[in-house]
Parts: structure tokens; C-alpha cells; sequence
């Protein structure tokens, strides 16, 4: 699916659901998840586009260009510049200790530190693994700035993103890459939610 597809695609059913949620107000963050939320908020602007291609990374510490990415690099850069926490360093040990509790959708047989880290069900079992996985709140109001969401769009495309600490019209503001680079947008409530978590920010 190419990039104006893929917007296209969620631009529509966003629309199809915008009337489900209700507002919520903004909440406070705390330190570590206001430091989270900037280094998110620093990518728009600079990241313009949704490229999935495959690219073969360094490691550790291995990025694309930061003008392209995909929704987990926004995850990834946040909590490297906030927080000095590389993900692709910690999925990478955890899949070599424990490969067959990670999903097994692309076939490996091995991990591959350039593309594990950067796909949403493989962040999934990490972040449930390491004890970040809570329950989604009933109620816009019920998410704290700094949560990582989950969603599935359109029954197929798994997707992630950080809460904001700025509020929208149906509920906190989020900020991902759906397709046309890093937005902070009021879109929590666009698609299903399959998954909320809350790591390193105590």
C-alpha cells in the first residue's frame, strides 16, 4: 500500500468514527513522560514521510533518515532522545533469549536487529513481556500523557503511538506516523484500540 493509500484509507474510516468518542481534558504529565511527549512533538516537521521499506540498520542505535520512517520509529526516536532507551537494542537481547515468544507473521528463523524493533506486534510482546501492558480505559479521560497505544485499522494494519499531554475534541491528542510523516492529531478514538502500555516513565 503506498503512503496516499494508506492516509487515504485512515482519513476515511477516521472519519466513518469521529462522532464515537467523547472530550476529554487535558491531563498533566510527569516529568519523564513530558520529556517523552517533546522528544515525540520534536519529529514533526522534520519526519515528512511513511516509508516501510526494509533497510538494513547499525547496531546498536540504528535509524533510517529521520525525514522517513514508519509509526514505531516515532516510538523508537522518542525514547532514544528523552530517555536514552534503545529499543532496538532491548527487543533485540529479549528476542535472542526468548525468539519463540515473539510472533512468528514474517517467517524468521533468527532475530534481525534491523526490522524486529520497528514492528508493532513484535513491540507488543516486548512491552507486555516487560510488564508495561495496562487496561484500555472505557473513557477518553482514563489515558495519561506519555501511554503507548495500539490500534488495528481496517481489521489489518497494525499501528502505535504516544498520547499527548494536549487534549482534542474527542480526547487526548496523539502523536504517530499513520502515513504522512510524525502529526500530532486527535485520533485516539479513530480506530480500534488492541493494546495500552505505559513503560519506563515512573
Amino acid at each position: 500500500m503506498t503512503m496516499v493509500d494508506r492516509r487515504t484509507l485512515l482519513l476515511g474510516i477516521g472519519a466513518g468514527l469521529a462522532a464515537c468518542a467523547a472530550a476529554a481534558p487535558a491531563r498533566a504529565a510527569t516529568p519523564r513522560a513530558a520529556k517523552l511527549i517533546a522528544a515525540a512533538r520534536a519529529q514533526l516537521g522534520v519526519t515528512l514521510r511513511y516509508d516501510p521499506a526494509y533497510t538494513a540498520l547499525r547496531f546498536p542505535m540504528g535509524d533510517v533518515p529521520r525525514a522517513k520512517g514508519v509509526c514505531t520509529d516515532v516510538l523508537i526516536r522518542a525514547y532514544r532522545d528523552a530517555l536514552g532507551l534503545d529499543l532496538q537494542a532491548l527487543v533485540h537481547a529479549d528476542m535472542k533469549a526468548a525468539f519463540a515468544a515473539y510472533p512468528r507473521i514474517w517467517g524468521l528463523r533468527r532475530p534481525d536487529p534491523s526490522i524486529d524493533h520497528r514492528r508493532v506486534p513484535n513491540l507488543r510482546a516486548w512491552l507486555s513481556r516487560k510488564g508495561a501492558a495496562l487496561p484500555v480505559p472505557r473513557d477518553p479521560a482514563g489515558w495519561q500523557p506519555g501511554d503507548i497505544f495500539t490500534s488495528l485499522i481496517s481489521g489489518r494494519l497494525p499501528h502505535i503511538g504516544i498520547v499527548s499531554d494536549r487534549a482534542g475534541a474527542r480526547g487526548p491528542m496523539v502523536i504517530h506516523n499513520i502515513g504522512a510523516g510524525a502529526r500530532e492529531e486527535d485520533a485516539l478514538g479513530d480506530w480500534p484500540v488492541t493494546g495500552r502500555y505505559r513503560w519506563a516513565l515512573g
